[in-house]
């Protein structure tokens, strides 16, 4: 039997290089040699990934594709790809509403084991709506920010963003930097981005911030100070800290839009001051991964250019060391981008 090489979450602190065999695959299905897999922030969310460890995370991938079961037509062996591992159901009341990141068969789809390995397994529905040939404008390590973008994508479209607004982006690890990218290219006038790390904000203002704000300062007045008096239109709220939370609701404008980008942890219940919201008549909605649809629009913006990932990639490391990848998103001070490369 041939066995692969995994890496296995047990938590933050604990990742460790153990042997499985390699999935075996039926008629309707793929194999894929994982190329590049990228650590999402969400890898390390203990608090949302501890309950279903021991596993093998991993949801940012692309590969090309080494074996095809028979009744597969779409493909062919040799095609490079990136695989999206939750798929929507395009039949229930939510995928018919275009809600899709909604849908239950989303939430429970998935690929075997997790990007974290040297092949996996893409099972039939994730072949139907789930597999995507990468253009030959995109190498391996590109297409592991397809994920990433499509939420981000999917975000932005959420909010209703327009041409021309204010935006603020609380947090600025690699989702906010991508709030600012795609912001900046679908015409923001001004974006503004705070974080606690200095590392961050540097890479926030590189990557299109007009204005870096640390978090600890006054962040609605400074806003107002660089803004002719005026808060942002939209905030993009990309961590789950409470005070980010309260410096959202403090932060936007009169008839503006927060986006909860970022989860608390289940347990937390955040107060907002409904009658100044009210009165200020303030749009608040939330984002969830991303459809299909948002990962066609993503993939074209990498394509394009209109988005360009490369700048981001601040540690690219064999599987060997998937825990050394792990502590450096975990700690959050010095990398943007971690990719593993099995």
């Amino acid at each position: 039997m041939k066995t692969m090489k995994v890496a296995v979450y047990y938590n933050n602190n604990d990742v460790r290089i153990e042997e499985m065999p390699v999935p075996t695959i039926g008629d309707t299905e793929l194999l894929v040699k994982v190329k590049a897999s990228g650590i999402c922030g969400s890898d390390v969310m203990e608090w949302y990934r501890i309950k279903k460890a021991p596993k093998v995370l991993g949801h940012e991938i692309t590969g090309d594709i080494i074996a095809i079961g028979k009744n597969v037509r779409k493909y062919k062996i040799g095609d490079r790809v990136f695989v999206s591992h939750h798929v929507p159901c395009n039949t229930c009341r939510f995928c018919k509403n275009n809600q899709q990141t909604l849908c239950h068969t989303l939430h429970t789809t998935n690929f075997y084991p997790g990007g974290f390995a040297e092949y996996l397994r893409v099972p039939e529905i994730n072949v139907d709506r789930g597999v995507f040939v990468l253009p030959k404008e995109l190498s391996y390590a590109q297409g592991v920010f397809i994920e990433p973008l499509a939420c981000v994508v999917r975000g932005l479209k959420t909010a209703r963003m327009k041409p021309g607004q204010t935006v603020l982006v609380i947090g600025s690890g690699i989702s906010g930097l991508l709030q600012i990218i795609l912001a900046k290219a679908w015409g923001a006038a001004k974006i503004f981005a705070t974080d606690v790390e200095d590392y961050r904000l540097k890479a926030a203002q590189r990557f299109g911030a007009d204005v870096v704000i640390h978090a600890k300062e006054n962040v609605p007045e400074e806003i107002k100070k660089h803004n002719e008096g005026r808060l942002a239109d939209l905030v993009v709220l990309c961590t789950g800290a409470l005070p980010a939370v309260q410096q959202a609701l403090q932060s936007v404008e009169p008839g503006g839009t927060i986006l909860f980008f970022a989860p608390t942890e289940p347990e937390v219940d955040v107060p907002f001051p409904l009658f100044e919201l009210w009165n200020k008549q303030i749009t608040m909605v939330s984002t969830y991964a991303g459809s299909p649809e948002d990962i066609t629009t993503a993939i074209e913006l990498i394509r394009s250019k209109k988005v360009t990932v490369d700048d981001m990639i601040s540690h690219s490391l064999p599987l060997a060391e998937a825990a050394k990848g792990f502590q450096l998103v975990a700690k959050a001070k010095d990398s943007i981008k971690v990719i593993l490369k099995p």
